[in-house]
């Protein structure tokens, strides 16, 4: 019932702040055009300006600035901003609603509890998730045997020893880097694997359906928890649970003061990645290397959605038994009869993937930097990891249920509304 309502107030949002939108425009005309050139001409200054050092980017930066400034003020002197902000704020309901009524919670098989289960926990991860949510303590009255990880600890070592002495259950809270050596072991042994979500953003947790809000809770995956089997990747033997980035990302990671100012250093590194000054992507594949080349890249366990207002940033499912690959590079277009080069996002899936350079490739692996030397070869663990997850927290990613194109999302919402799904 709840999942009806939520579908049919997204619905009538859509509907109202569509309507309101086409009548605004209409009764704008031809001002409404300027509002829209203005926000135009500001995107296209913001993305020279990533490009660019220096006085360059400060001067294009402050004219999208000011562009965007000019669209808000054409807004507001036509005397309604008021219907403007009507405008934006039923569509974003209608997104925030969408999302509700596409909201998961699936009923796994339930599975026999471990007699022997092992916790592996890092008390520095996410700030101190695990101390704070005394998550040692936790696992101890649930019948976990908790494994505090301490400074220059090798994690592999320490789980194939518990594995030896007997555990026949292991799980990990801690980051995602953590959770994919945990969950290696674990898939080699054919043990049972829960992710506690003690990290910092927990996205592996987030796609397999843990709710990364309930530290404590995903503990009983242990004690009453049911069972899904997801894939795992790797890459030139190391595996990983969530993707390997190569280009942009992973050069900034790379540099140092990274971790104590992000966006800085990530805006820092566009230009000598895609700015005019920046050398041709080292990185290629496929047989023909002047065709098939990449600025940044991101190889993923099972394909992301990208650019959707919902569920992007998310893998709707961890067992198709394939990798994602998203490159950011050049694209050949023809325009006008001749064949221009204009920079484009590719995605596509596969089971295996192999990336050449000419040098060592810096990587972010799960988050964390490393340079591998090449050829990168990938590929995917099908079917590879069983997964105990609590039976209170969803069991599968937050866009496992949405349909892919925008007309599908507007059909199913409607069977939602109507009862009919």
């Amino acid at each position: 019932m709840r999942r009806r309502l939520w579908a049919a107030a997204a619905l009538l949002l859509a509907i109202a702040a569509t309507a309101l939108a086409i009548v605004l425009a209409i009764q704008r005309f031809p001002r409404g055009l300027s509002v829209l050139v203005c926000v135009t001409l500001a995107a296209v200054a913001a993305w020279y300006a990533l490009q660019r050092r220096g006085p360059g980017r400060a001067l294009l930066a402050g004219a999208a600035c000011v562009l965007l400034a000019g669209a808000v003020a054409l807004v507001i002197l036509e005397g309604k901003p008021l219907l403007s902000a009507l405008v934006l704020v039923g569509l974003l309901g209608a997104v925030a609603a969408a999302r509700n009524a596409y909201r998961t919670h699936i009923q796994l098989p339930e599975a026999t509890p471990p007699r022997h289960p092992v916790l592996f926990y890092n008390p520095l991860s996410g700030g101190g998730k695990a101390e704070r949510f005394h998550v040692a303590e936790q696992a101890r009255r649930r019948g976990i045997e908790p494994i505090e990880l301490r400074h220059g600890d090798d994690l592999e070592a320490l789980v194939r020893a518990e594995v030896r002495r007997g555990a026949d259950g292991l799980a990990m809270a801690g980051g995602d880097g953590s959770q994919a050596i945990v969950a290696m072991v674990a898939s080699e042994h054919d043990l049972p694997y829960a992710c506690i979500p003690a990290g910092t953003r927990n996205h592996f947790a987030l796609d397999l359906g843990v709710d990364r809000d309930d530290v404590v809770g995903a503990l009983d995956a242990f004690t009453c928890g049911g069972e899904r089997v997801v894939d795992l990747a790797e890459v030139n033997g190391r595996v990983f649970v969530n993707n390997v980035s190569l280009g942009l990302y992973a050069e900034a990671v790379q540099r140092a003061g990274y971790r104590e100012a992000k966006i800085r250093t990530l805006m820092n590194t566009v230009p000598d990645v895609i700015g005019p000054d920046a050398e041709p992507p080292y990185l290629h594949w496929g047989r023909q290397r002047s065709d098939d080349s990449g600025a940044a890249m991101l190889v993923s366990n099972n394909s992301y959605r990208l650019g959707r207002a919902l569920g992007s940033g998310t893998r709707p499912q961890l067992d198709r038994g394939v990798l994602g690959i998203a490159v950011l590079g050049p694209t050949r277009e023809r325009r006008n009869g001749a064949r221009k080069t204009a920079l484009g996002m590719r995605q596509w899936s596969a089971q295996t993937f192999e990336v050449e350079s000419d040098r060592p490739v810096p990587a972010g692996i799960d988050g964390e930097a490393l340079v591998l030397d090449p050829p990168l070869r990938f590929c995917i663990r099908s079917r590879a990891l069983r997964v105990r997850i609590a039976p209170q927290h969803p069991g599968a990613s937050p866009s496992a249920l949405e349909p892919d194109s925008p007309l599908e999302v507007i059909g199913a919402l409607a069977k939602f509304a109507l009862g009919s799904r």
